[in-house]
């Protein structure tokens, strides 16, 4: 009794020490737990929109180290619990059982065997980072353990567990061990597989390629047959399980959006597991697709192609190729350069813009006359592709013919400055130059802009079209113009519908459907041709594009479904003559479209509530006149209606009663003459629009004796070679003297009789076709052209010589 007594003095005399290593010691306990148990960078991984892997980099520390995984493979989870923590459920963080065997084991062995630590202990040694098994780090492990089970769940603790415990080499967690070892994902683990994975972390070494396979092998083995005696597994389950192999070494980590993955972690930072908005097997048949036109492409050294794939409504990715990796070369050809968000040079892939803004704006119809002539701005002559010149062409067959010389007017007439605006609108973030360094090539390649950014664009326009069939009385949302997103969740939020307009964001839906109708118009490639005469056509807005020098060729479209792109070049940009849209790009776009799924969404509906009817020249499509031959009326844009410019074409002539000659009231009575609509067109487009149209009647000549008294009217007659001041090298041929000078001239009377004049010098005449070579010497000339009538046309030209 007395000892007691002592102690109980002992006690009360040192109880604020007592109670002060008490408070101290609750205090540890209740704080020592970490706020975040693991600092460890994660390697990057991507999924698909359905959850499947895409492909993943390893973290910043050289180890394959997956994000913490949200749910476990159960066969995984069986299968650790039976090896590791029977009674995990049970305990809370120190199995004292477990404990008292360990002990037992140890000591009958004389050595360690078995550590009695729980999964709980594990995985506060695994975030402590210390090695070894030293009594005082257990007793460590055991009040952490123990503090963990207060504050995470079982669940929690074994997903951290799984997520956390090495798998040899640099292998990191059950997810990037299932990828690494079996080419899998850890649901998708067979019981042999999943057994291996368990007891790994036990003895990673054992995972060494060629060696301790045997040993791995017997520690899987006996858990399999210990689940036979818990009875989870069957013994002809367990037996085909241990006929597994055990794996050899790591494999490489499927890399099915090597480009997309990149540029995600780029945005987005490292260590994140982001599900993105792709299809994994329309990624995947992309992919094959164009590796196939690779392999062709590579014979002409054509090297590198990118494509994607997008969902209108939602305006999703589907599929994203950012180039093509060469199985043969590695990086031989810049084969890691995204060449999706690289900036080239856009070739006539902007045309449709320019045509769609103009259309909302009423400055044209489709059926507007452009001119397509020969012509010269401050220096610059562009020239169509095919080298020829319609004279007059109508707004939507430039569209549909990818003619350059109207879009260039076209351009002109609207500003380069307000359309590079309106591309930024767009979405166009590409356009770092002034308006006046682009200049009118802006239209034809001038510019560089990227392929997700462009094809955002058309895909914008396609969704405002799409929901104008939804919602005509209220068509336009403040977002439908958008980038495209490869983020599922952020795609789908749309704004509240009480915050839609009648009024167009950027373009209505009137002038997309016009613009939408001729791009449905392009000629397809050879095996779509005819495609409108088959039932199961599928629509598809689309356009070509090529670079100056044959850099880059490119194909976009879009119906009410899909859109999609296609770029085919050299990253390094070497040029090459087969690297044409409509011959290397446009075949890809058209297999593309086989991959998807028809839809009946595809197709667009005329919105007729956003058309207005006006009353326009049959021949010209602008506004009709009173002396317009022939008229109709067109479903145009609300603005046409004030916008839209009268025909300047048609006039009313007096002729004589057969026709045959024009009169003036200077040279034939009334009674003699009548009044007769015609189209007058200028002579150069005059000279190119008959050569197209034999049936062009053009203006009769005057009657003989009403030319002395005729009234001044405007020149007849146009240059179409050489332009003014023009300077030209006139080689020296073979017989010492220098080429000659083709000059060519047109008059709007086919048979007028015009007269050559070089320096004064009369060089002879022409009737019919207005062609005269000369022979001219270096140095400045003037060239003079003279009709019947005294009207006059001349040009100034420079003759070089070599070395000039």
């Amino acid at each position: 009794m007395k000892i007691f007594r002592a102690f109980g003095r002992f006690l009360y005399r040192w109880r604020y020490l007592w109670l002060l290593s008490f408070s101290a010691a609750l205090l540890f306990y209740i704080f020592c737990l970490p706020k975040t148990l693991f600092k460890d960078p994660y390697s990057f991984v991507l999924l698909d929109r359905k959850g499947q892997f895409l492909g993943a980099r390893i973290a910043q520390d050289g180890q394959w180290r997956f994000p913490p995984t949200d749910s476990l493979s159960p066969k995984y989870v069986r299968c650790l619990l039976e090896f590791e923590d029977r009674r995990f459920y049970s305990h809370w963080g120190i199995d004292i059982y477990g404990f008292g065997r360990a002990v037992r084991d140890n000591w009958q062995a004389g050595k360690v065997v078995s550590g009695g630590s729980t999964i709980s202990m594990q995985l506060m040694r695994l975030s402590r980072k210390r090695k070894g098994r030293a009594f005082s780090q257990k007793i460590m492990e055991s009040i952490l353990a123990s503090r963990l089970e207060w504050s995470y769940s079982k669940d929690e603790i074994l997903k951290l567990y799984a997520s956390h415990a090495p798998f040899g080499g640099n292998v990191v967690g059950i997810e990037a061990a299932a990828w690494r070892y079996f080419g899998k994902s850890a649901q998708e683990l067979s019981w042999g597989e999943a057994a291996t994975l368990a007891v790994l972390p036990n003895s990673p070494a054992l995972i060494h390629p060629g060696r301790n396979r045997s040993a791995l092998k017997n520690k899987r083995d006996r858990l399999l047959q210990t689940l036979v005696k818990r009875e989870v597994l069957d013994s002809l389950e367990a037996s085909l399980a241990q006929k597994e192999p055990i794996p050899e070494a790591p494999l490489p980590l499927p890399q099915e959006a090597p480009h997309l993955l990149e540029r995600a972690r780029q945005e987005l930072g490292d260590g994140l597991q982001l599900q993105s908005s792709v299809d994994r097997l329309l990624q995947l048949q992309l992919s094959a697709l164009l590796q196939r036109y690779h392999r062709d492409y590579r014979q002409q050294e054509i090297y590198n192609i990118a494509a994607l794939v997008a969902d209108i409504e939602t305006g999703e990715i589907l599929a994203y190729v950012g180039n093509i990796q060469d199985e043969d070369q590695s990086d031989a050809h810049a084969d890691d350069v995204d060449l999706i968000r690289a900036e080239r040079s856009t070739g006539s892939i902007l045309k449709p813009f320019l045509y769609a803004f103009m259309l909302e704006e009423g400055l044209l119809s489709p059926q507007s006359w452009q001119s397509d002539v020969p012509i010269s701005i401050k220096g610059y002559r562009p020239t169509n592709y095919s080298g020829q010149y319609m004279g007059l062409v109508s707004a939507g067959q430039a569209i549909e013919r990818s003619l350059n010389i109207p879009l260039v007017l076209m351009l002109q007439e609207y500003g380069v400055a307000k359309f590079k605006q309106r591309l930024r609108s767009l979405g166009m973030s590409s356009l770092h130059r002034s308006p006046q360094d682009y200049g009118l090539s802006l239209i034809l390649g001038g510019a560089e802009g990227r392929l997700d950014e462009m094809l955002a664009g058309f895909a914008s326009m396609a969704r405002t079209l799409k929901a104008y069939e939804e919602r005509p009385y209220c068509p336009y949302l403040p977002d439908q113009f958008r980038p495209l997103s490869y983020l599922p969740n952020l795609a789908h939020e749309q704004p509240a519908l009480e915050n839609c307009s009648a009024q167009p964001q950027l373009l209505s839906a009137g002038a997309i459907y016009h613009c939408f109708q001729n791009m449905q118009r392009l000629e397809r490639p050879a095996s779509e041709g005819a495609w409108e005469y088959f039932e199961s056509a599928r629509p598809l807005a689309w356009k070509t594009g090529t670079s100056f020098g044959f850099r880059d060729a490119w194909a976009m479209g879009v119906n009410g479904k899909y859109a999609l792109g296609v770029w085919v070049g050299n990253a390094a940009g070497e040029g090459r003559p087969e690297l044409v849209g409509v011959q290397a790009a446009a075949p890809i776009l058209f297999d593309i479209l086989d991959l998807l799924p028809a839809d009946e969404a595809e197709a667009f509906v005329l919105p007729k509530t956003e058309l207005q009817p006006l009353t326009v020249c049959a021949h010209s499509g602008c506004r009709a006149q009173e002396n317009c031959i022939k008229k109709e009326r067109l479903l145009l844009p609300p603005s046409a209606q004030s916008q839209l410019p009268t025909c300047p074409y048609h006039q009313q002539l007096v002729v004589d009663s057969a026709e045959q000659y024009r009169l003036h009231a200077n040279c034939a009575p009334l009674a003699e003459s009548k009044q007769k609509s015609y189209l007058m067109l200028p002579p150069l487009e005059a000279h190119y629009y008959r050569l197209r149209q034999p049936l062009y009647e053009p203006p009769p000549p005057y009657r003989p004796d009403c030319l002395a008294d005729l009234p001044e009217a405007p020149s007849r007659m146009q240059f179409i070679y050489p332009k003014q001041d023009l300077k030209v090298f006139l080689p020296i041929d073979y017989d010492g003297k220098r080429s000659k000078l083709v000059l060519k001239v047109t008059h709007q009377d086919n048979k007028a009789k015009l007269h050559w004049h070089l320096d004064q010098l009369y060089l002879g005449s022409t009737q019919d076709f207005h062609e005269m070579e000369v022979q001219a010497d270096k140095g400045q000339h003037t060239i003079v052209v003279m009709d019947e009538l005294g009207q006059s046309i001349r040009r100034n030209i420079e003759i070089l010589s070599e070395g000039d």
